[in-house]
C-alpha cells in the first residue's frame, strides 16, 4: 500500500509543469531587434545594420549582410538599426530605420543588396513580410497596410485599417490573410488581395496589443492589460490573466500550444488553448521578450533585446 501511494505521489509530481532552460543559443555580433527561420537557416537583424545568418546545425555565423551606415547632420556615420526580416526562395527583406526616422527596405538576393523604399517615400513601416516573389505587404505604426509590387514598383494599395496604432502584423501561412492588432484592444483578420476586412476581434482586450500570433484559425495576443487573449472558430473567446504586462505570443502551427511572456522576470508560459491548462515555463531570458516564434509543435526560438537568440525543446 505504502509503495502504491508513494508511486502516486511519483507519478503526480512528474506531471506538474516544469522549469525547462535552453537547449542552445545563438549569439548575434549586435542586439538582435527580429529573425526569421527557413530549414537549415536562421536570420538575424539586429541594431548595427547586419542581418547574422547562422547556420541551424553548428549555430555559427555563416554570412553577414552588412548595411551602409547613415550619415548625420554632424558628418558621423552610424549603423541603420534593422527592425524586421523576411525571407522568400532565396531572398531576404529588411527594413531599417534612416534618417529622421522614416524606413529604408532593403531585398538581398544572390549575394547583391537592393533598396526598394527610401527613406524619402517617409514611410514609418513596422513589419515587411513577402506575399509571394514579386509582392510585398507593409504595416506601418500608423495602421496602414500596403501591398507593393516590386517588379512594377508600384503600390497595389494603400489602406488604413484601423484608427489606433498599430501593434503587432502577421500573415497566414497560405499568405492569403493578414492579421493586426492595434492599441485600441483590437485585432483585424484582413484579406491580402484586397485590404477587404474579414472580421473584427475585441471582445478579450481593453488596451493595447503589442504582438500577435496567429495559426490554423486560432489568434493570441499580447495585451498591455496582462491579458492574453485567445480566439478560435467555433469556440467561445476567452483571456488568461497574467501579472505582468505581456510583450509577445507564440503559436504552434496546430494552434493547440500557445506560448506568452509571463512576469517581470521575462520568463516564457507555454499552455493549451482547448483546455486552457497551463504547462511549462522556459526561464532563461533576462530582458523584455521580442518574439516568439514555432518551429513545430515542439521546437520554439525566442529573443528579447539581446545579442542571444535561444533554442527550446519542449517536454
Amino acid at each position: 500500500m505504502i509503495k502504491l501511494i508513494i508511486f502516486f505521489l511519483i507519478f503526480s509530481l512528474s506531471l506538474l509543469a516544469k522549469e525547462i532552460h535552453p537547449t542552445s543559443s545563438f549569439n548575434s555580433v549586435g542586439y538582435v531587434n527580429c529573425f526569421i527561420v527557413n530549414k537549415n537557416q536562421l536570420f538575424a537583424g539586429n541594431n548595427i545594420g547586419i542581418v547574422d545568418v547562422f547556420d541551424i546545425k553548428t549555430k555559427k555565423i555563416t554570412n553577414q549582410i552588412i548595411l551602409p551606415p547613415l550619415t548625420t547632420a554632424m558628418n558621423k556615420l552610424i549603423a541603420q538599426n534593422i527592425i524586421s526580416v523576411d525571407y522568400l526562395n532565396g531572398k531576404i527583406l529588411i527594413v531599417s530605420i534612416g534618417e529622421k526616422t522614416f524606413r529604408n527596405v532593403w531585398i538581398y538576393e544572390n549575394n547583391e543588396l537592393k533598396k526598394i523604399v527610401d527613406e524619402s517615400k517617409k514611410l514609418t513601416i513596422k513589419k515587411a513580410m513577402f506575399v509571394n516573389d514579386d509582392r510585398i505587404l507593409f504595416g506601418t505604426f500608423g495602421s496602414e497596410v500596403i501591398l507593393h509590387d516590386t517588379y512594377e514598383n508600384y503600390n497595389l494599395y494603400k489602406s488604413h485599417v484601423e484608427q489606433s496604432t498599430i501593434g503587432g502584423i502577421m500573415l497566414s501561412e497560405d499568405k492569403t490573410k493578414m492579421i493586426t492588432s492595434h492599441e485600441s484592444g483590437k485585432v483585424n483578420l484582413i484579406d491580402v488581395s484586397t485590404s477587404k476586412l474579414l472580421n473584427t476581434y475585441d471582445t478579450q482586450n481593453v488596451d493595447n496589443i503589442y504582438d500577435v500570433a496567429y495559426s490554423n484559425g486560432v489568434i493570441l495576443t499580447a495585451g498591455q492589460d496582462r491579458r492574453v487573449a485567445i480566439y478560435q472558430n467555433g469556440e467561445k473567446d476567452y483571456h488568461i490573466k497574467s501579472n505582468f504586462p505581456v510583450y509577445a505570443v507564440g503559436l504552434s502551427p496546430n494552434g493547440n500550444t500557445g506560448a506568452y511572456s509571463s512576469g517581470d522576470e521575462q520568463n516564457i508560459q507555454i499552455f493549451d488553448t482547448k483546455t486552457k491548462k497551463l504547462g511549462d515555463i522556459l526561464v532563461g531570458h533576462t530582458s523584455r521578450l521580442t518574439q516568439i516564434w514555432f518551429a513545430n509543435e515542439k521546437e520554439i526560438y525566442t529573443v528579447g533585446n539581446r545579442h542571444k537568440i535561444y533554442y527550446w525543446k519542449l517536454n
